[in-house]
C-alpha cells in the first residue's frame, strides 16, 4: 500500500499538468480541472450524506434503483455522485443529484472530500476498487459497500500480481454485491472476508428503460424493422458493420444502419470508413435525417438509438472488449446479436445462448447472414421477447438493501 500510495503521488504531478494543459487549450473547464484534483464545492446544505461513485452513465444508470430506494426511504441523508466521466456527471444532475468529476486517487482529496460532505457510507460500482480513496474512508470510520461488483478473470489476475495491495484494499470493503457467481469467488481468491460477501445481484438486469419519443422526422427515416443498430463500437468493429451493411442490403432494400461507435471522439475516422465504402451518411450532431447511414457522434442518446433499432449488434465484442451490456438492448425489445468476446458479461450472454435467445457472430458474413434472418419485424419480436425472458432478474433488490441500511448512520426515527 506504501508504495501505491508513492506511486500514485509521482503520477498525481504529471496528471495534474496534463489537466491543466487541457484547461489552456479549452479542453477542460475550470470546475473540471478542480473536481479532478479534489478541488471542488461543497454541499449547499451540510448533512449526512452517502457518497456514490461510478464510472461512467452506464454504471450509474444500473444502480438507479438502489438510489431511489435509499432516497425514498431516508430523505434525511444527503448524496454525492462522483464519475470518471462527464456524461455520468451530467446523468447524475439530470436526476437533481449533486455531482462531479471524481478526484484522482490521492488520499488527502478523498479525505477533504469526505469531511467537507460529511460522508457516513460509500457506495462504488462495479471494478472501481481505488486503494487511496477506501484508506480515506477507513481512516473516517466511513462503511465501504462494493454495488455489483466485476472481477473478470484477467483483472483477477493482475490484482494477484499485488496480492499485498488486494488484501489492503478488500479488508477496508464492508460489504460486496457481485453481479456474478464468478466476481464473488475471485474477490475471496484475493482475500475478501467470506462473511461480506452477499448475493448475487446483477444491477444491469433491473435495468428500466426511459420512455423516449424519437423526433417524427427521424422515426420516419429510420422505422424499427428496417434500422439495425451497431452499438458501442471499437475500432476495427466498423469495417465489419460496414461490410455486412453491404453484403445485407442487397437483400433487403431499404436497409438503415445506426452507427453507434463507443467513444464519439472517434467520428471522424469512422465518417471517413463510411465515404470510402460509398454509403450516403449523415452524423447526429448536424441533425440531418435523410440518410442510409447515421452515425451516432452524440452522448447520452443510446436509449434513442435502442428504441430505433429491431436489431443490435452489441459492441466490443469482436475487438476482445470483453462486450457491451446485452441488457440495454434486450429490455427495449431488439433482437440481439454479437461477437465471441463476452467476458464482461458472461453469465448473462450464457444465458442468451442456452435459450437461443441471441446471435454469435465472428466476421462481416455471419453478422450479415445474421441481420438477414431476422429482417422481418416478426423474427425481429420473437427475438427480442426471448432475449428480455432469458435476461429477467431472478432476485431483487432487499437482501442488497438490507445490508445498506445496516450501514446507514442513524435517522431520526431509527435506522
Amino acid at each position: 500500500m506504501l508504495l501505491y500510495r508513492l506511486l500514485i503521488s509521482v503520477l498525481a504531478v504529471p496528471l495534474g499538468l496534463r489537466f491543466a494543459l487541457r484547461r489552456l487549450r479549452g479542453r477542460e473547464t475550470g470546475t473540471a480541472l478542480s473536481q479532478r484534483l479534489g478541488l471542488g464545492r461543497g454541499p449547499a446544505v451540510r448533512r449526512p450524506t452517502i457518497w456514490l461513485h461510478a464510472a461512467s452513465n452506464g454504471e450509474l444508470a444500473s444502480a438507479r434503483p438502489v438510489i431511489e430506494a435509499l432516497r425514498a426511504e431516508r430523505p434525511d441523508l444527503g448524496w454525492l455522485v462522483t464519475t470518471n466521466s462527464v456524461t455520468g456527471r451530467d446523468l447524475a444532475d439530470a436526476w437533481g443529484l449533486p455531482a462531479m468529476l471524481a478526484p484522482l486517487d490521492l488520499r488527502w482529496a478523498a479525505a477533504r472530500l469526505i469531511r467537507r460532505w460529511d460522508v457516513r457510507l460509500h457506495l462504488t460500482l462495479e471494478s472501481e476498487l481505488w486503494p487511496n480513496r477506501l484508506a480515506a474512508c477507513a481512516a473516517r470510520g466511513v462503511p465501504v459497500a462494493v454495488v455489483g461488483a466485476r472481477l473478470s478473470a484477467r483483472s483477477a489476475r493482475a490484482w494477484g500480481r499485488v496480492p499485498g495491495l488486494a488484501r489492503s484494499v478488500l479488508a477496508r470493503v464492508d460489504h460486496v454485491s457481485p453481479q456474478d457467481a464468478d466476481s464473488g469467488a475471485r474477490l475471496i481468491a484475493l482475500g475478501l472476508e467470506p462473511e461480506r460477501l452477499g448475493p448475487v445481484l446483477e444491477l444491469k438486469a433491473l435495468y428500466t428503460p426511459p420512455a423516449v419519443a424519437p423526433e417524427p422526422a427521424l422515426g420516419a427515416a429510420f422505422p424499427r424493422a428496417r434500422t439495425w443498430l451497431a452499438a458501442s463500437t471499437h475500432e476495427g468493429e466498423e469495417e465489419v458493420a460496414i461490410a455486412a451493411h453491404l453484403a445485407a442490403r442487397s437483400a433487403e432494400p431499404g436497409l438503415r444502419l445506426i452507427l453507434a461507435p463507443r467513444h464519439p471522439s472517434r467520428a471522424e475516422a469512422v465518417a471517413r470508413l463510411l465515404a470510402d465504402a460509398g454509403l450516403d451518411h449523415s452524423r447526429r450532431s448536424d441533425g440531418a435525417t435523410e440518410t442510409e447511414v447515421l452515425l451516432a457522434d452524440t452522448l447520452g442518446e443510446m436509449p434513442l438509438w435502442y428504441a430505433l433499432a429491431g436489431r443490435v449488434f452489441v459492441g466490443g465484442s469482436i475487438t476482445r472488449r470483453g462486450g457491451h451490456t446485452p441488457y440495454e438492448p434486450a429490455a427495449f425489445g431488439c433482437a440481439l446479436i454479437h461477437g465471441p468476446d463476452v467476458a464482461n458479461f458472461r453469465a448473462a450472454y450464457g444465458r442468451l445462448a442456452a435459450a437461443g435467445a441471441a446471435k454469435r457472430v465472428e466476421s462481416a458474413g455471419d453478422l450479415a447472414e445474421a441481420l438477414g434472418a431476422l429482417a422481418t419485424e416478426d423474427a425481429q419480436a420473437r427475438a427480442g421477447a426471448a432475449a428480455a425472458a432469458a435476461l429477467r432478474p431472478e432476485g431483487g433488490l432487499e437482501g442488497l438493501l438490507d445490508a445498506l441500511r445496516a450501514r446507514l448512520p442513524q435517522g431520526r426515527d431509527g435506522p
